[in-house]
Formats: structure tokens, sequence, C-alpha cells
């Protein structure tokens, strides 16, 4: 009796270990897939803050909880099973419908360049005047296309895994990049009312209450800055996308070009090469978007004019 109970705890002794073993696999896995997904991160963060700037404030951190419930369905629901049934089945699929995304991305970017130069209908962009219901739909579906390319990396980074282990290691990655993206907007649009609670409790004179002033000064700025930034980004991963899709698809040419330049300017500049050819190849993918992105929101104009004139005839 002794002997099979010292037996079976050996077992399960060593099916503990094999756990914890596939726990650190599928975890040192997962953090290669989000390190690999690092910079459209950076853009998704970058990106969202713009849907809660002038809303009250009171109501910001209820529309990101709502936008990161979006994003989590986005991941789980959608993109998770899509992404692993393509991969199965599909795999050549995969390319055009991220480009698919990454056109919406130019024109969604292109289209705000247009508001912000005084075309088109501007007062929409304000998200005082939308339903919270909107600017959350709105924020879902740019979510959408930033999310389906976190995936999409994470999936190429972790190809070589079992159809279950790529399983559990997206949805680690959806999780943890949706806590992580989230997490630094909800803190980032919080932090004039972290500066006011800091003015109001130790009073505008001590040391934290001057810091306080300082973070309410700075952060309208800061949130302007993070729009800009946001638009950026969307020209610039729209951008880059078209140009890996091509080349994926067998048009290198555009790629190869701006690969090209990056490693020329990464040669001649030895301290800050490596940066500076990072500018240049992230420069050239926003203009990439940029062009793609007015050429939609042109087509765009010019077929919503045409509705509108036969509309009046």
């Amino acid at each position: 009796m002794s002997a099979g109970l010292f037996g079976l705890l050996d077992d399960v002794a060593a099916l503990a270990r094999l756990a914890a073993a596939s726990v650190d696999d599928v975890g040192a896995a997962a953090a290669r897939a989000s390190a690999k997904a690092a910079g459209v991160v950076v853009d998704d963060a970058a990106v969202t803050p713009q849907y809660v700037r002038g809303l009250a404030a009171a109501r910001e951190v209820p529309i990101i909880k709502r936008i990161a419930i979006g994003s989590i369905r986005n991941k789980l629901l959608f993109i998770l099973p899509a992404a692993l049934l393509l991969s199965e089945f599909l795999p050549w699929a995969l390319t055009p419908i991220l480009m698919l995304g990454g056109a919406y991305l130019c024109y969604e970017g292109a289209e705000k360049v247009w508001h912000a130069l005084g075309h088109g209908a501007h007062h929409a962009e304000d998200p005082r005047e939308k339903s919270e219901d909107e600017v959350v739909s709105g924020a879902v579906r740019t979510d959408l296309i930033l999310s389906a390319e976190i995936m999409v990396i994470a999936l190429n980074e972790i190809a070589s895994e079992g159809f279950l282990s790529r399983l559990v290691i997206l949805v680690v990655v959806a999780l943890f990049i949706t806590v992580v993206v989230y997490g630094a907007v909800a803190a980032i649009v919080k932090m004039d009312d972290l500066g006011l609670a800091l003015v109001e409790r130790r009073g505008a004179d001590s040391a934290a209450g001057r810091f306080g002033s300082g973070l309410v000064r700075a952060m309208p700025k800061v949130l302007s800055v993070i729009s800009v930034v946001g638009t950026a980004a969307m020209l610039w991963v729209g951008g880059h996308i078209e140009l890996v899709g091509l080349k994926d698809l067998g048009v290198s040419g555009p790629y190869d070009l701006v690969h090209h330049l990056e490693v020329a300017v990464h040669d001649a500049v030895p301290v800050l090469g490596g940066v500076l050819g990072w500018l240049v190849n992230t420069a050239a993918s926003a203009l990439v978007g940029a062009l793609l992105g007015a050429l939609i929101v042109a087509v765009k104009t010019l077929v919503t004019s045409r509705r509108g004139a036969a509309a009046t005839h």
C-alpha cells in the first residue's frame, strides 16, 4: 500500500514538474511574442487617449474600461480564432487581410490630418459631440486593426509551436498586452486629477502641491502631443503593414528601397546609426501610409460628393 502511495506521489510530482516547465515555456514564448509586437503596443497606447480627450473626467476611466473590454473581445473572440484557423488552413490569406486593416489605419490617420487642416466635417471629430457608444465603437474599431497586427506578429513568432501551445500563448499575450495598454492609458488620462488632488491635500505651496500644479498645467499639452502621436502612429503602422505585405506577396521593391535607405543611414553614422536608421524607416512608412490614406480619403470624398449631387437632382 505504502509503495503504491509513494509511486503515486512520484507520478504527481513528475506531472507537477512537467506542468511547471510548460508554464515556463508558455511564459517565455509569450514574452518573446509580446516583445516582438512592442512597436504596435506603443502605437495602441498612443492612439487610445484621443478618444476620451475633452470628455467629462468622471467618464474617462469607465469609457477606457469599455474600450478595454472591447479590445479583449476583439482579440479573443474574433482575431484569435480567425488567425489560428487561417494559419492552419489558409495561411496565404493572413497577409491580404492584414493589408486591408493597414489600409483602414492609413485612411483613419489621413482623415484626421485632413480634418485638422480645416477640411471636411471637423466638428464630428470632437468627442464631446459624440455619445459614449459612438466613442467606444470608434475606438474598438481602430483597436481591432491594431490588435490584429499584434496577434499576427505574435503568431508569426510562435509559428513552430503546436496548435494548443499557440492557443494558450496567444491568450496570454492578448490579456497581458490589453492590461498594459489600457492600464497605461488610464494612468495617462487621470494624471491631471492626481495633480489636483495633490494640490488640495498638500497645499499649493508645498513641494507636492507644486508638482501637482505642474501636472495639471502639463497634461492638456501632453494629451495634445499624444493625439498627434496617435495620428502619426496610424500612418506609420498602416504604411509599414503595406510595405511588409507587398514584400510577402512578391512585390518587394518598395520595402527594399526603404530597407536600403535605413541601412545606408545606419552605416553612415557610427554612433546614432541605429536610431537614425529606425527614424528613416518610420518616416518612410508614415509617408507611404499618408499617401495611401490620402488616396482613400480623396476617393471617399469624391464618391460622397457625387452621391450628394445625385441626391439633389
